[in-house]
């Protein structure tokens, strides 16, 4: 596994397909076709009196920011109207039995200081869904720990002799601890690939919190042995296994706006797809061959080694030809979302970090222009959150503007004959780019309504637009915080400061006001500070700021109630931000939930007196390689 260079572009794979972006092409001309009319009309309201240097402001900071709107929602637009069939470049069939195997598929699992109960929990109910598909004896299955803490590496082990006992020791799950974490998760895998992936044809990288039917890894496996130009296939993991409201919220919306999402940009993307590093089926070859990550030059946050690595990969792996696919329409991939607005801030906090770290890929050499697209839209995600806070503060400052706030008319925006003032015209064209953000959500619901056994699995048509409408309001009321928190991460980055590698929090439940004050204090404080200044200046402008205030200054509050499981319970019962995969529930997900559960009722009962006697590690020729 080679490291590859960002400034030499290799040899193509002898059976790539030239890449193809008409499609992509159509989804960006759609986006600049809707950006141009707004930017112009909102030129035109801001020409009403003169055009000053801060309406030339407004106008530079709200043109990309409705193409980066407008892109979205013609991608989304895509997917509500691009059929399964046209969507899926891959063509499964999903009616047709599951294909006979010939080749062999390693399934990994890194994990780095997790609750060892869950994860052997999922691993167990996986090979049990494998089983069930007939296909046990083509898979197998590595757990590769990083845990630093020694009490989660003793409960990995016991749990893993655990797995082994109930399983039969023939079969083939192996356990490896690496003493040296370098490079993450990404360094995880190709420590796996360099010692192991020669004797295996394709690795399905997961999660820790990552869980996939028998079936649909059997029908990826399938798709990749009959397609020999393709690198990787990406399916669209759905939130499940939530309880705290804030989580119910993520869970709703990933299964009900996540399907069509998918779909658009697997139909424009075609096998230029992108990589979200785990629920994804890998050729190991190719992987060896072309997505060694390079070390980036300078210190971190912006140097060292890559930590948003899968987006690159999928760029690597495109460069030289394999095809990058998605399939959207293969279900039976799920995970878990964070339980909290604080454990959500700390992810995203990351995640800034290694998108802002692509900066340096973009220019690499050999890229197609769709791969240079997907790492841009990475790193957009994070730059816009200034300007989206840069072009609310502006349109407070112009809605202050004398001649235009203080008429007869008022708040209402009327000119003393009773045409609308430009304030208002620009409020009308901000509303439609809200309109525009808001737009997908609504086609994904009334793309649901459509089907009479979709609508009953999410509680009927009523509950399901009652969901919609929680999950809207929860959603604005949250935006301001994590468009907050995002640029107070892009300032400690831009300072110098290093996220780090933390586990994941993934354990739902209360948290206390203390907690959520001290995280989310200096949040409150913005929020007030534009109360007072915006109530200060004019009403008209305290109603406009008025969502962002109350996100920002009712934060603390809210992150309290969101946390509680209790409260989700409560919308549980009355049929709110209910899914499918609660209303009946797959097998794979009963049989993970009652394990989980019997497995930390045993790990809470053992005492440490049960403990065999000398040291519990395995021995370090198999600690460094592989413990069977």
């Amino acid at each position: 596994m080679p490291v590859q260079s960002l400034r030499d572009a290799p040899a193509r794979a002898p059976q790539a397909r030239s890449p193809r972006g008409d499609r992509a092409l159509l989804v960006l001309g759609a986006a600049l076709a809707l950006t141009a009319p707004a930017t112009f009309a909102l030129y035109q309201a801001l020409c009403a009196d003169s055009l000053g240097p801060l309406d030339v402001l407004i106008l530079l900071v709200f043109a990309p920011l409705f193409a980066w709107t407008a892109f979205s929602f013609v991608s989304a637009l895509a997917g509500l109207l691009a059929s399964p069939s046209r969507s899926d470049t891959l063509g499964i069939d999903l009616h047709a039995p599951a294909p006979d195997l010939a080749s062999r598929t390693a399934i990994l699992a890194p994990i780095y200081n997790e609750a060892p109960a869950p994860v052997f929990a999922r691993v167990e109910a996986m090979l049990a869904s494998i089983g069930a598909a007939g296909a046990l004896s083509h898979f197998d299955v590595f757990i590769l720990s990083d845990s630093t803490d020694t009490d989660i590496q003793r409960g990995e082990w016991r749990q893993f002799q655990g797995l082994k006992r109930r399983l039969g020791w023939r079969t083939r799950v192996f356990y490896r601890h690496r003493p040296l974490n370098t490079d993450r998760k990404a360094g995880n895998i190709a420590s796996w690939v360099r010692r192991f992936g020669a004797a295996y044809d394709f690795m399905v990288t997961l999660d820790a919190d990552s869980l996939m039917e028998g079936d649909t890894l059997v029908r990826l496996a399938g798709a990749m042995e009959g397609r020999p130009g393709v690198g990787l296939i990406q399916t669209t993991p759905l939130v499940i296994n939530r309880h705290s409201l804030f989580a119910r919220v993520e869970q709703f919306a990933s299964r009900l706006y996540g399907p069509m999402l998918a779909r658009g940009i697997s139909w424009w993307s075609r096998d230029q797809a992108n990589y979200w590093g785990h629920n994804a089926i890998i050729r190991v070859r190719a992987f060896a061959e072309q997505a060694g990550l390079p070390h980036l030059p300078g210190r971190r946050p912006f140097g060292g080694h890559i930590l948003s690595h899968d987006f690159v990969e999928a760029a690597l792996l495109r460069r030289a030809g394999w095809g990058v696919c998605m399939a959207p329409s293969l279900g039976g991939s799920y995970e878990e979302s964070p339980p909290s607005l604080a454990d959500l801030i700390a992810r995203d906090r990351r995640w800034c970090q290694g998108n802002l770290q692509h900066l340096r890929v973009l220019s690499a050499r050999g890229l197609t222009w769709i791969s240079r697209l997907h790492l841009l839209r990475g790193i957009l995600s994070y730059l816009t959150a200034p300007l989206w806070l840069a072009l609310l503060v502006m349109s407070a400052l112009l809605s202050m503007k004398p001649e235009w706030g203080q008429s007869d008319g008022g708040m209402l925006g009327l000119a003393p004959g009773g045409d609308p003032h430009p304030a208002l015209s620009v409020a009308g064209i901000f509303a439609v780019s809200i309109a525009f953000l808001l737009a997908p959500k609504f086609m994904a619901f009334f793309a649901m309504t459509s089907s009479r056994d979709e609508r009953r699995l999410y509680g009927g048509a009523g509950r399901a637009f009652a969901s919609l409408l929680t999950e809207i309001a929860l959603s604005a009321l949250v935006a301001p915080v994590l468009m907050l928190n995002q640029i107070w991460g892009l300032i400690s980055i831009l300072c110098g400061g290093d996220s780090g590698w933390t586990a994941q929090h993934r354990e739902e439940g209360a948290i206390t006001f203390e907690t959520a004050a001290n995280a989310h204090l200096g949040d409150t404080a913005v929020g007030v500070g534009l109360a007072v200044a915006t109530w200060g200046a004019s009403n008209h402008t305290f109603l406009l700021m008025s969502l962002v205030i109350a996100g920002l200054v009712g934060c603390i509050p809210f992150a309290v109630l969101t946390a509680s499981c209790e409260l989700g319970a409560l919308a549980r019962r009355a049929g709110l931000l209910v899914i499918p995969e609660e209303s009946a529930p797959p097998p794979l997900l009963q049989r993970f939930t009652a394990l989980r559960d019997r497995l930390e009722r045993e790990a809470e009962v053992r005492v440490v007196g049960a403990w065999p006697s000398g040291d519990w590690r395995p021995q370090p020729a198999l600690s460094s390689k592989v413990a069977a």
